[in-house]
């Protein structure tokens, strides 16, 4: 099978954006908790999330009307033009390549779907806005391609909850091995709106303070948004063009289990975590860090690292949990965390897991409290969890 290797990084997150700035704030332990700017939280209890006030999609959109592309959109649009600028890749030389844009997506256009609620509530489906409702019916994938002039790309959104980014990546993997794309932009996109934050804020799941994984103390999630987009390529075909290659994804896995609309299943994600590593033909001692779901939920949490040691024994690598800085970003989140492996490898230094007090003993693991640590880093298996048991690993290996 054909090789895929990572040539481009196109992350858009709470704590920056672009493979710099985000790697900088990664490792430093930088928090994207802020107070909601985007509707009035008067009423809730909680009012802080992890969204990006600051993100203009016309900064990011050239070729099409930014007013006819939702923000969950723009957020792809620009995590594909970060990436591929990372990349060294120009759009037009995709044009004669055989190219796939797979975004997974959970939410997906979240502030547009608030507002034809509105609609609906006020005046019937009869009072939708045309406008609106093209946006919210439009694919992510489909307007990256638009925009980046890739008419003959093939184009995917993936509705996985969670899991959604790695399931894209995991779908990218399979093209490039099967020789139906030599380049894939894979990853996730969402963005933040009202229903998914009164939606958490009702079953009682988002933090009051911050986000804990793993801790003793954790009271839940802090919802957020953003977009991870990766450039994969065959990986003869980029060393030729002298590309510089962050990683390699040497393996992938999906499953899902449907036993309940939001508790996880410990047995589905342990089995998850043993096809990927079947899958990259490795053994549970190869990998040297988990790059963890790690909602900062109680039930998540201690089934997660549970799943864990039923596939790695004592031998647990340590379990970093990069939610407690971005926030959920929902299909964006294990698209951000791949990054975020990937970005871990070429420093070889571990991103720590921040707001860190005292380890639940239920789940005891090393999640590198507060502080990000040098270490030697060949394999990090990326993990993306969702609801109605939909599971997601992806390994990523030093090239």
């Amino acid at each position: 099978m054909r090789r895929a290797v990572i040539t481009g990084l196109g992350p858009v997150s709470a704590i920056g954006t672009g493979r710099e700035a985000f790697a900088e704030a990664l490792m430093t332990g930088r928090s994207g908790r802020r107070d909601v700017t985007a509707f009035d939280t008067s009423g809730y209890r909680i009012h802080h999330a992890c969204d990006i006030p600051d993100f203009d999609p016309r900064h990011w959109i050239e070729r099409l009307d930014p007013a006819d592309v939702g923000r969950s959109a723009a957020l792809a649009v620009a995590g594909a033009r970060l990436a591929l600028a990372d990349a060294g890749l120009a759009h037009e030389a995709l044009a004669d390549r055989e190219v796939l844009i797979a975004v997974g997506v959970s939410d997906c256009e979240a502030a547009d779907e608030d507002r034809l609620a509105e609609q609906a509530v006020r005046h019937g489906p009869r009072g939708f806005d045309p406008a609106t409702a093209a946006r919210f019916a439009t694919p992510a994938s489909t307007q990256v391609a638009a925009e980046l002039d890739l008419p003959h790309a093939e184009t995917i959104d993936i509705a996985a909850a969670c899991a959604a980014g790695n399931h894209a990546i995991a779908h990218g993997l399979d093209a490039i091995r099967l020789g139906e794309a030599d380049i894939v932009l894979c990853g996730g996109a969402d963005a933040f709106g009202r229903r998914m934050f009164t939606g958490f804020h009702r079953v009682k799941t988002l933090a009051p303070d911050a986000c804990r994984p793993f801790d003793a103390d954790r009271a839940g999630t802090i919802t957020g948004e953003g977009a991870g987009v990766l450039v994969l390529e065959e990986r003869d075909r980029a060393l030729e063009r002298g590309a510089t290659v962050h990683g390699e994804v040497l393996g992938a896995a999906v499953n899902c289990d449907a036993l309940h609309p939001v508790a996880p299943d410990r047995d589905s994600v342990a089995a998850c975590i043993g096809l990927a590593l079947a899958d990259a033909g490795l053994e549970p001692a190869d990998v040297d860090a988990i790059c963890a779901h790690g909602t900062g939920t109680p039930a998540n949490d201690v089934n997660e690292a549970s799943a864990a040691r039923l596939v790695f024994g004592d031998r647990l690598p340590p379990m970093t949990a990069v939610k407690s800085m971005l926030g959920h970003a929902m299909g964006a989140s294990s698209a951000l965390g791949a990054i975020a492996s990937a970005l871990a490898i070429g420093a070889q230094y571990l991103p720590p897991t921040i707001n860190h007090r005292r380890t639940d003993p239920a789940c005891a693991v090393d999640c590198v409290p507060n502080t990000g640590r040098p270490a030697r880093l060949d394999v990090v298996e990326n993990h993306g969890f969702g609801f109605g048991g939909t599971n997601a690993v992806v390994l990523i290996g030093r090239h």
